[in-house]
């Protein structure tokens, strides 16, 4: 009886225990992969406008339009338009000549959560302004055209389209990198030889050697690869014509499709020195840029037009070296300068 006692236990522990089993092997084969397949981020994907944009069904016309504006701005809104009544842009870029990949690219001054930042305080101006009057700033000076009137449709497509970016685009980008990383500023002033020989190096297989750019195969298209100086690019208020700005744009960006914030192929001091020669040939001039930086203490040290709120000369101020200044600004005025 003792016996028979000892094996009804041994029974009913080895089906407790097999029950057990049972149900863990059952919850692990149901939450197998939560358990063991690691949660896998959204894939990384290419830009590709036609795909992503043009030829997307879920994209609002107003978007695609504006797009189109931005991307082709010649052409839309500039001098390659039959209409002079919509010619605003003066020259033959294209917005998305600084604002890579359709304003995607990380470190290339991406248009992702832009409207959430206006308005906002501008230096230049001395007051908050607007994403509308931000855009007319460029469109005056990159673009070296003249401003958009209020309520003017372009205006609200190319928003359309920049509000787009935040909500409609999958992802493209490994880590979404703001404006133009800033580089280490050089103890030194450009060499405009150096710079010379890292754009016949480097640049002129695109931008040609004498900065005129490349074409398309069919003219009318306008620019694959843009004009650096003369007379179709950008005037002297716009932000490209300062060094560092410059400088701080091709350390990330440039040569196109070889380098970026992530892997940049040029050093800081290389770009320094790139951005002071290619600055340092004649472009369209702006109006009134006196009347830039009406607290001028807020005015970029390498604005190379004054007047300023310092004794440095405008050679200096074009060309570096900046650290000297950089210094004055903080022991004077309490000011931190980096471009």
């Amino acid at each position: 009886m003792e016996l028979y006692k000892k094996l009804v236990s041994k029974l009913i522990n080895i089906i407790a225990l097999s029950t057990i089993l049972i149900i863990v092997v059952f919850f692990w084969v149901i939450n197998h992969d939560k358990i063991w397949t690691p949660e896998l981020e959204d894939p990384i994907l290419e830009w590709n406008p036609y795909d992503l944009v043009l030829n997307n069904s879920d994209v609002p016309n107003e978007v695609k339009e504006g797009f189109l504006l931005l991307d082709s701005s010649s052409i839309y809104m500039g001098p390659l338009n039959k209409d002079p009544k919509l010619r605003y842009s003066g020259n033959n870029l294209s917005c998305t000549n600084c604002h890579l990949n359709g304003g995607t690219k990380s470190g290339a001054a991406p248009w992702f959560g832009i409207i959430d930042r206006f308005p906002q305080f501008s230096g230049r101006s001395n007051k908050v302004g607007t994403l509308f009057e931000r855009i007319n700033g460029c469109m005056e000076r990159s673009m070296n055209g003249k401003a958009f009137p209020k309520n003017a449709s372009q205006m609200k497509k190319m928003i359309a389209y920049i509000e787009w970016l935040d909500y409609g685009i999958p992802k493209l980008n490994s880590k979404k990198i703001s404006g133009y990383p800033s580089i280490e500023i050089p103890f030194k002033a450009v060499d405009k030889k150096v710079g010379e020989e890292i754009y016949l190096r480097e640049c002129v297989v695109c931008h040609g050697k004498n900065g005129e750019g490349i074409l398309y195969q069919d003219s009318k298209k306008g620019y694959q690869y843009p004009p650096l100086w003369g007379n179709d690019t950008y005037n002297d208020g716009a932000g490209m014509n300062r060094v560092l700005t410059a400088a701080a744009f091709i350390k990330n960006n440039m040569p196109y499709l070889q380098a970026s914030w992530e892997n940049p192929k040029l050093s800081d001091e290389e770009a320094y020195h790139v951005a002071g020669y290619i600055n340092s040939f004649p472009r369209p001039s702006k109006k009134n840029k006196e009347m830039d930086y009406p607290d001028k203490k807020l005015k970029p040290i390498s604005t190379p037009y004054g007047p300023w709120s310092d004794n440095f000369s405008s050679e200096q101020h074009k060309y570096g070296p900046y650290p000297p200044m950089i210094e004055y600004y903080k022991k004077t005025f309490g000011i931190k300068k980096s471009k």
